[in-house]
């Protein structure tokens, strides 16, 4: 079972969180496809040219099929045929129905991988590259909604959580209490189990040991939760800054970068950490015997004033 990997994302600098819109190249391309699906629900690379389409003449009376055709670089009868999926798209017109689409990063790389997928004849290259399109998707998340405050009222609510894997669902409070750094009450492990079960975040299976469900998390925005979240970021942070006397060298990671940058190499930072993130995320998936819960704070933000127009 995979340690519960906590992603407390709420909110950036646009004021949502980017995961709510993956699959989308910033805030235009959003604005561009209304209707469309997130790049990651699609299986073959050729809907989301039609839904594409579709939400262009929707929003556009006079686009047709000649524009799409020359926004991708296509005669027009091939690009019918394309959307019926009689034919592919040609090598030299990747680029183009990326930018057509809006796709960058990873969005970009597994729609790559989705025409790959569809023009492979060979049964074992397909599934290796279908393999390598679903290791980018985002992971599954569970989305708190406003009863759900609590959890992020105290930091070892999530800690206790990701306990539970280390220790095998034992829901045994002196056990656990014995095990978190900084040190907490056995009451109140006691009360984050009980907040847990009561939460669904995890449920009792038929040898009464209790079981870690969906791993990640996500928030949806407003108000209330804007501030919860923002509380909880702050005791991680503190939590970091502690961890540089509390824990040697050898068993954390602490780093810090002060950099020039403009708005371009901005955005750029930003979305490469998200992408880390998601990497990060997959990797924690993966852990088969968890000995261990660590915290992860990623913070990136100015030292001088900024520009209302930058």
């Amino acid at each position: 079972m995979p340690v519960p990997a906590e992603e407390i994302l709420l909110e950036t600098a646009a004021g949502t969180d980017p995961e709510s819109n993956a699959g989308y190249a910033g805030s235009s391309a959003k604005a561009k496809w209304k209707n469309m699906r997130p790049i990651f629900e699609y299986l073959d690379y050729r809907d989301p040219l039609k839904d594409a389409l579709e939400d262009r003449k929707a929003s556009d009376h006079s686009f047709t099929y000649k524009k799409m055709a020359e926004a991708l670089g296509l005669h027009t009868s091939n690009v019918f045929r394309l959307l019926q999926k009689e034919t592919h798209l040609p090598a030299r017109c990747q680029s183009r129905a990326l930018e057509f689409l809006g796709l960058t990063d990873r969005n970009a790389a597994y729609f790559l991988l989705l025409i790959g997928y569809a023009r492979e004849r060979n049964g074992k290259a397909r599934q290796e590259i279908l393999e390598k399109a679903m290791a980018l998707r985002d992971v599954n998340r569970v989305n708190l909604g406003e009863k759900e405050l609590a959890y992020f009222r105290d930091w070892w609510v999530a800690a206790v959580r990701g306990v539970l894997e280390v220790v095998d669902g034992r829901a045994n409070p002196a056990e656990i209490a014995r095990k978190l750094q900084p040190e907490v009450t056995e009451a109140q492990v006691a009360a984050a189990l009980d907040l847990l079960l009561e939460l669904g975040l995890v449920r009792k299976g038929s040898s009464g040991r209790l079981i870690v469900r969906e791993p990640h998390l996500g928030v949806a925005r407003s108000s209330e939760k804007v501030q919860a979240v923002r509380r909880y970021q702050c005791q991680a942070l503190a939590l970091a800054s502690e961890a540089i006397e509390r824990f040697p060298p050898e068993v954390r990671d602490v780093t810090t970068l002060t950099m020039a940058v403009d708005r371009e190499i901005f955005l750029h930072v930003r979305e490469t950490l998200r992408e880390c993130r998601h990497m990060i995320q997959k990797s924690s998936d993966e852990a088969k015997s968890p000995d261990r819960v660590m915290q992860l704070v990623m913070a990136y933000f100015p030292l001088t004033h900024i520009e209302a127009s930058t």
